[in-house]
């Protein structure tokens, strides 16, 4: 669903400023309309329904605010209106338009129905799982996430680990999933509109940020997290989820929801000796062995008879994440 969202402000080259980026970049969620007059405000209240209104201070108290959903104030720090901040949720005038969308989203979610519908999935949905850490994994996900982005698919990049890497592949700029995982719980609101609202993209990528604490990631069950793919799913064509190296309930409602499972081998002792022990001693390979793509990562050298498709990558030594990633792309399936 579109949200519609007026912006009412005495401000009129503010508000086309505002209008016209959202116009431009937000158009498949977001319907905008502008008044810069109490009169026009008036006639607009009487003619449609709004979910959302973003206020001036000036505008506000002369209209009835039950009509909207959503009224917010637009606030700036040169602007004093008294008691208004006690009863509206606030607005900063001055902020990147994106982090201005991604309120408007996020609190609009928050008092939303709770909407998640699993016949809707569109996304081809690839986990990528290692029983070893240190082998590459976020770095195989990532370099998969970016060949399919390079092909014009819209790419959701899902990190699932207890302990990300975000931060040393991305900006970090965005809102942390926790805010996602607090409304999983809770059992309220829009997830999918608020999944719109506070994810990031970079590089054709789109992504969630860090949660804000470990505990954020601990608790999440594993029908949560299949709510939280099935949604991610919807907004994507392709969706890459990348996993801790524990195999735990969560893990393995991945496997049953993914269509391909990119399995991680690392060049070391440790991880040929763990990977040998999941192929030879686990249920969940048998039950998910059609989907499995091997990946010999960092020169690793594997050769397994009991899968079919195998690919490798080189060993790149680089410190810097993002052109590792870069590299491995030319290398992807």
């Amino acid at each position: 669903m579109k949200i519609n969202l007026l912006i009412a402000t005495v401000d009129a080259l503010y508000a086309k400023l505002l209008s016209d980026n959202i116009s431009e970049h937000h158009a498949d969620k977001i319907a905008v309309s502008v008044c810069c007059s109490l009169e026009g405000l008036q006639e607009t209240l009487f003619q449609r329904k709004l979910n959302v209104a973003l206020f001036d201070a000036q505008l506000i108290e002369h209209i009835d605010t039950k009509l909207i959903d959503l009224p917010m104030l637009l606030w700036s720090e040169t602007e004093v209106f008294g008691d208004l901040h006690k009863e509206f949720g606030i607005v900063n005038k001055y902020q990147r338009i994106s982090s201005i969308v991604a309120t408007v989203l996020e609190q609009y979610a928050k008092q939303s129905k709770r909407s998640c519908n699993p016949s809707s999935n569109r996304a081809k949905i690839t986990a990528v799982w290692s029983p070893a850490g240190g082998v590459g994994k976020t770095s195989v996900a990532l370099a998969y996430a970016l060949s399919n982005a390079g092909e014009d698919k819209e790419v959701f990049y899902l990190n699932l680990e207890y302990f990300t890497s975000i931060p040393d592949y991305f900006g970090e700029n965005g809102k942390s999933i926790s805010t996602v995982f607090e409304m999983l719980e809770n059992h309220e609101g829009n997830i999918k509109m608020l999944i719109q609202g506070l994810c990031s993209k970079e590089n054709g990528i789109t992504y969630l940020c860090s949660p804000e604490n470990f505990d954020d990631m601990c608790i999440l069950s594993s029908e949560e997290v299949h709510e939280l793919i099935t949604t991610c799913s919807a907004i994507s064509d392709e969706l890459v989820i990348d996993l801790s190296c524990i195999c735990d309930a969560r893990t393995r409602k991945v496997f049953d929801l993914a269509d391909n499972v990119l399995l991680v081998a690392g060049q070391t002792t440790t991880a040929k000796i763990k990977l040998t022990q999941f192929l030879s001693q686990s249920d969940i390979f048998k039950s998910i062995k059609d989907k499995i793509t091997l990946v010999a990562n960092k020169g690793a050298n594997i050769s397994n008879q009991s899968i079919e498709s195998i690919i490798s990558f080189p060993y790149i030594q680089s410190s810097d994440a993002k052109s590792v990633i870069h590299q491995m792309k030319g290398y992807i399936l």
